[in-house]
């Protein structure tokens, strides 16, 4: 799958297969992702959690964005819970801290924009990737 933008506009017509989540992790892990675009500061990945999934609480440098896919999924930030169904979007500032949770399983959509600090590693967010993460 090609991730980079090879100039003004990328178009992903994502197929089955590439939509897939990888089964053997999710169940693993609770949680797995799979990346759609990795160019310069921006991300934009498919999530997955399981039934009984989580992510714990983190934050990035940039702004996040999310909408819901499939299930259901409840975000924690600053003390307030958000309870989100398919088609749900939800945003946070940058450097927000934030946990995700999901008692009968969810996918969604993430958008990143990046800004590693100094010495910081390349991966931003605590997910089991597949091996195209």
């Amino acid at each position: 799958m090609h991730r980079t933008i090879d100039g003004k506009i990328l178009v992903q017509h994502l197929t089955e297969d590439e939509r897939l989540i990888d089964r053997t992790l999710l169940v693993k892990h609770g949680r797995t992702s799979r990346t759609l675009v990795k160019e310069g500061p921006l991300r934009l990945a498919i999530v997955a959690l399981a039934a009984g999934g989580d992510l714990p609480q983190h934050r990035t440098e940039g702004p996040v964005t999310i909408q819901l896919l499939e299930g259901a999924v409840v975000f924690e930030a600053l003390g307030h819970t958000y309870s989100l169904s398919v088609g749900d979007s939800l945003v946070f500032a940058p450097g927000v801290a934030h946990s995700a949770r999901s008692v009968s399983g969810g996918l969604f959509l993430l958008t990143v924009v990046h800004t590693p600090s100094a010495g910081s590693r390349e991966d931003f967010y605590p997910i089991a990737s597949d091996q195209n993460g």
